[in-house]
């Protein structure tokens, strides 16, 4: 049993588990120490209110408010769970664009500008073609295909000037990243898909129901009621599994990876390097315009069309959840859920106590940086367990010796 567990622990997946566990732990440590001191710094919070505080950075998913006392409660929250599922559907597949280009050498930072891309080519599919003649389910169709081939468009761009310019991607992706945010206002100002109905929401877009067009809820309402959920969850785990058997079960991912590992040796063994890069930021750039498709086609959301002042953060945080999960697929969809769910407990540090939202923030942002160093946490998982093996030979060895240096001053004292 002692050698299986030693065995389980020396494969690089366990070790790539406890570096994102470890960083996961110091980032709620670091946000509950922060709590702490700001409860104990200002007298009108106090050490009662730090401690709510910090059981919800702990356990805000599973929040139910507060009793007639005024003291937190705690259960099955079927609307926390149902809105951390939603918020995690788009999460999972940016975290996917991330960690396909990461398999094959690159960084796609491009993703904010993907998933701009296929959120105008979504939402004009969505509500240009009128329901009344097509189909719901059809014109939802066509807008999360549009939606993916649009990402992919976008993401082929730094593809093509890495693979034929030797231009860095993360350079053509921040490039491209602030021309769809641009282009997509450009597109939506004075379009007919601006929302003239409700006077206080003329900068936003018309939600997808009101062509008649949103994601199936799959029975999913009825388990987590009153919350955002729908059948996207279903769809974005659908997606990591396919990933995966793409990655890892399939000819065109071990080419692709083998682009990653080294591009020229790739060549020399006959694999069209500058293929599979173009290929890699599609596949990644599809990844992310799946992501805005599902989110908006949810029915529930709005678009703000202004976008060319800031760019979406669901792209930027595909980067942590990717780092998270080691660029698995599989991995991705907890990491996916974890991210999301720290979204949900900002939300009730900010309903339920006198913190703010903004410490899941710093939470995220140390888990980003520790993830970012899961090599060197690795690095220490290995070099404590070379020490314990090095004790244990030393320790054998001077048994081993014992034996024959008795045996010797035994056969002395005979002589």
């Amino acid at each position: 049993m002692k050698q299986k567990l030693s065995s389980l622990h020396g494969r690089d997946g366990t070790k790539a588990v406890l570096a994102s566990l470890i960083s996961i732990l110091i980032g709620l440590a670091v946000g509950s120490v922060i709590i702490l001191i700001v409860g104990l710094a200002n007298p009108a919070l106090g050490l009662s209110s730090a401690w709510d505080g910090i059981r919800l950075v702990f356990g805000g998913l599973v929040s139910t408010g507060r009793d007639a006392a005024g003291s937190l409660t705690f259960g099955f929250n079927p609307t926390n769970m149902g809105n951390m599922l939603f918020r995690a559907t788009p999460l999972i597949l940016t975290g996917l664009s991330v960690a396909v280009a990461f398999k094959t050498g690159l960084f796609n930072i491009g993703a904010p500008g993907q998933y701009l891309m296929g959120t105008a080519a979504t939402l004009m599919i969505a509500l240009g073609i009128p329901s009344e003649t097509v189909p719901a389910w059809l014109i939802w169709a066509l807008a999360f295909v549009g939606g993916i081939l649009a990402g992919a468009l976008w993401g082929c761009l730094p593809g093509l000037v890495k693979a034929f310019l030797n231009i860095n991607e993360v350079l053509a992706c921040i490039m491209t990243n602030w021309i769809a945010a641009n282009l997509v206002t450009w597109m939506f100002d004075g379009s007919q898909f601006r929302n003239v109905v409700e006077n206080t929401k003329s900068g936003y877009i018309y939600k997808t129901s009101f062509n008649g067009v949103e994601t199936a809820k799959l029975g999913l309402n009825k388990l987590f009621p009153n919350s955002q959920v729908n059948g996207g969850i279903v769809i974005a785990v659908v997606i990591a599994v396919l990933v995966y058997i793409l990655m890892s079960k399939t000819t065109l991912g071990y080419q692709l990876k083998a682009c990653g590992s080294n591009r020229h040796a790739a060549r020399y063994a006959g694999i069209n390097d500058k293929r599979n890069i173009v290929l890699s930021m599609a596949i990644a750039g599809g990844l992310s315009g799946a992501a805005a498709a599902l989110y908006y086609l949810s029915g529930n959301t709005e678009f703000f069309w202004s976008t060319y002042q800031s760019l979406p953060a669901i792209g930027f945080n595909g980067i942590p959840v990717a780092l998270l999960a080691a660029n698995n697929p599989i991995a991705v969809i907890f990491t996916g859920c974890f991210m999301s769910m720290l979204d949900i407990v900002g939300l009730q540090l900010t309903n339920l106590t006198a913190y703010n939202e903004y410490i899941t923030d710093v939470i995220i942002a140390t888990i980003v940086y520790l993830s970012a160093f899961s090599l060197l946490i690795r690095m220490l998982l290995d070099g404590r367990k070379k020490r314990k093996k090095a004790i244990a030979a030393q320790a054998g060895g001077t048994d081993t010796g014992a034996g024959p240096s008795s045996g010797a001053q035994e056969g002395g004292e005979q002589a």
